[in-house]
């Protein structure tokens, strides 16, 4: 089984610390998304580190059998397993006593997290009750049990690879903070604690992961057979601007001990790299914009039976250019009582990067660089975009009532109708033609008026759209020669405050 090495922690350490920091500047709905993809990407490694160790003690145990001195290793193997489950369920235990969550079958949020944004429970729990310092002495005291399951002349080296710590020092240095408890959990948001728990769980199973790869040095983990291989691209950026460089440390990952550069042979687009540690290093030029491809190839030879098998896989990133840009996905322009898509794209800068602001209108993420405007009344409207190293840009809009509708009869207007077809009809529609929104105008009322030949005409004020009694009965006894008017016609669309008078109609009867 393969044992994850220690810049994969580091790397979480550091995101889990950015999106802390991006909090403390604004709890928004990016923010708590942010700290949701964190958690499910810790989670999801947990679950890795739980799969490779799984059969790391057993695999230990046999090969500890090769020497008397070795058999300790392969005794202690299954206390290594034993602690982290032990301190796993602790933590579980305490983020279990905070946490609510909706019903999995929750039409609108199922499973998710419900008191996220409450910052009153960790205050109560962690901080002015005994939890948090309760918290902070357990991982303390488990970094030492882990520790004391190493050979005493490497431990002082070895304690750089237990994950599993308490920083004691920033609570300190910090105005106004009293303890760690303090300083890591008052007024902080459950939703914020969220990868904060799976982080001190996946400390442990890493701790774990170490101290097994550590017992299989020990016993002679060189001796166990490769069998499952993976290559991967680690990219120090995947979006590039042009006539910067791309860089990535391209490696086979193998699902036993680390391979070394020894039998392995990694080439890119078909060029041979030079490998260190099994990993190799490729670069190229970013020219051009656009999605750029390139397809990495390993060839592995396994020590134990000679045989060489080729890996390949394909990776992509993307360049750019430095530059931002709003567009109103429907028209250059705002339209009241409706929502107007809108995206945001700036080349150079990251999406989650970005910070988007509207003035004149409400604006709300919909998605990766997508958002929704919401308008109230008339006038004119400008969206703010920056972010990293990007100066602040406005786009000026203008904020418009929904068209006039039309007003007709079927498909008509008004002109020269069928005796049949005009008494089929059951009233007056609005109709907004070539409008690119989903928005429906209703109709408020009309006044009718039959005039037929010889004789004094007859008028209905009919309210709403459909035909009421006594207009209902004008239209029946329609004939040929009959004129219909249909005059002082309102309607009303989204947004509107009131009625707008919109098109008369005129209908003779053949």
């Amino acid at each position: 089984m393969s044992i994850p090495k220690e810049p994969r922690q580091l790397m979480i350490n550091i995101m889990y610390l950015v999106l802390t920091a991006m909090l403390a500047l604004n709890v928004s709905a990016e923010i708590f998304n942010a700290f949701k993809l964190v958690d499910k990407g810790l989670q999801k490694s947990n679950a890795v580190l739980d799969s490779s160790n799984e059969g790391v003690p057993s695999q230990i145990q046999t090969l500890a059998k090769k020497k008397p001195e070795l058999r300790v290793y392969g005794e202690k193997a299954p206390q290594v397993r034993a602690l982290s489950k032990e301190f796993v369920e602790y933590v579980d235990g305490i983020w279990t006593s905070m946490a609510e969550y909706y019903p999995l079958d929750d039409p609108k949020y199922p499973g998710e997290l419900k008191n996220k944004k409450n910052k009153d429970i960790a205050t109560r729990e962690l901080v002015t009750g005994p939890t948090g310092e309760e918290l902070k002495a357990k991982i303390l005291e488990y970094r030492e049990k882990f520790l004391a399951l190493v050979d005493e002349k490497d431990r002082e080296s070895f304690a750089s690879k237990v994950a599993l710590e308490i920083d004691d020092q920033s609570w300190q240095d910090a105005k106004g903070k009293t303890s760690w408890s303090d300083y890591n959990f008052r007024q902080m948001p459950v939703g914020a604690l969220m990868p904060m728990f799976t982080k001190w769980k996946n400390d442990a199973k890493s701790t774990e992961a170490s101290i097994l790869n550590y017992y299989l040095e020990k016993v002679g983990g060189e001796d166990i057979v490769l069998d499952k291989f993976q290559v991967v691209s680690s990219p120090d950026k995947t979006y590039v601007i042009q006539g910067e460089q791309f860089k990535t440390d391209v490696f086979l990952s193998a699902s036993a001990s680390a391979s070394s550069s020894t039998g392995v042979s990694i080439s890119v687009n078909g060029r041979k790299l030079p490998v260190k540690d099994g990993v190799a290093t490729y670069t190229e030029g970013a020219n051009g914009t656009g999605i750029k491809k390139y397809n990495a190839s390993i060839s592995v030879t396994n020590p134990v039976t000679n045989e060489t098998k080729t890996y390949k896989k394909g990776f992509e990133y993307e360049v750019g250019l430095r530059s931002v840009s709003v567009s109103a996905d429907k028209m250059n322009v705002f339209y009241i009582g409706v929502e107007n898509p809108v995206s945001v794209s700036a080349a150079g800068v990251p999406t989650n990067s970005l910070k988007v602001n509207g003035s004149g209108i409400t604006l709300k993420p919909n998605g990766k660089g997508k958002y929704v405007a919401t308008a109230s009344r008339p006038g004119e409207a400008k969206i703010t975009v920056s972010g990293e190293g990007l100066k602040a840009t406005g786009f000026p809009f203008r904020i418009k009532r929904i068209p006039d509708p039309v007003a007709r009869l079927s498909k008509n207007s008004g002109g020269t109708m069928g005796n049949g077809e005009f008494k089929a009809q059951g009233g007056v529609g609005a109709f907004l033609d070539n409008f690119d929104f989903d928005a429906k105008c209703k109709i408020q009322g009309f006044i009718l008026t039959k005039l037929a030949p010889r004789q004094d005409p007859i008028e209905s004020n009919n309210a709403g759209a459909r035909y009421s009694d006594k207009s209902s009965r004008l239209v029946k006894s329609a004939k040929p020669g009959d004129t219909y008017y249909f005059d002082n016609v309102k309607a009303k669309c989204p947004g509107d405050s009131a009625g707008r008078k919109i098109n008369s109609m005129v209908f003779k009867i053949k």
